[in-house]
């Protein structure tokens, strides 16, 4: 029986020599509610949408390029066994894709009715901003790009644009790529 007693003070005195080394738990500290979404660049502006409406980002496929359609729709591509068609998004709001083409990526934006890659100049991936930080204005902008962005955040010593994937995806000019 001493023997048992003695084993049971041994383990109480290593039980509370732990606790008396042990450290505490990190501070609580209030986690500030996040936004995410895929930054990227288009006409000199950064821009980043939303996690939900972009499906994938990828690297510039080979594409066909298809007759009787309007200049800024390159192309289909052949992804996974699906036909991606690809709109350069900077021609179709009146301007050009700058940079070098291997920085180029297309974001696939898939609805029920819509399933279709935009080439942008750049992708940066993922973007996290609090979201107590959104801010109404947005940048010195095309004006062609104006409709498609609600509001902006600011991080990184940069300003980023909420590109709406969603109101591209509602506007008849882009769903109707058809040459007038």
């Amino acid at each position: 029986m001493a023997e048992q007693s003695s084993a049971f003070l041994a383990l109480a005195e290593l039980a509370q020599s732990s606790r008396n080394a042990a450290r505490g738990l990190p501070a609580q500290i209030d986690a500030r509610e996040q936004w995410s979404g895929v930054g990227f660049t288009l006409l000199g502006s950064h821009f980043v949408a939303s996690m939900d409406e972009v499906a994938e980002m990828l690297e510039v496929p080979s594409f066909t390029h298809l007759p009787g359609v309007q200049s800024w729709v390159r192309g289909v591509a052949n992804v996974r066994g699906r036909l991606l068609p690809l709109f350069d998004l900077a021609a179709f709001c009146g301007g050009r894709l700058v940079g070098g083409r291997k920085r180029r990526r297309v974001l696939v934006l898939e609805t029920e009715s819509l399933y279709t890659g935009l080439i942008v100049d750049q992708v940066f991936g993922m973007q996290h901003f609090p979201v107590d930080e959104y801010q109404s204005e947005t940048g010195d902008l095309v004006e062609a790009i104006r409709p498609y962005v609600q509001g902006s955040y600011f991080a990184q010593g940069q300003q980023w644009n909420v590109f709406k994937l969603s109101e591209l995806a509602r506007d008849q000019r882009f769903t109707n790529a058809a040459k007038d």
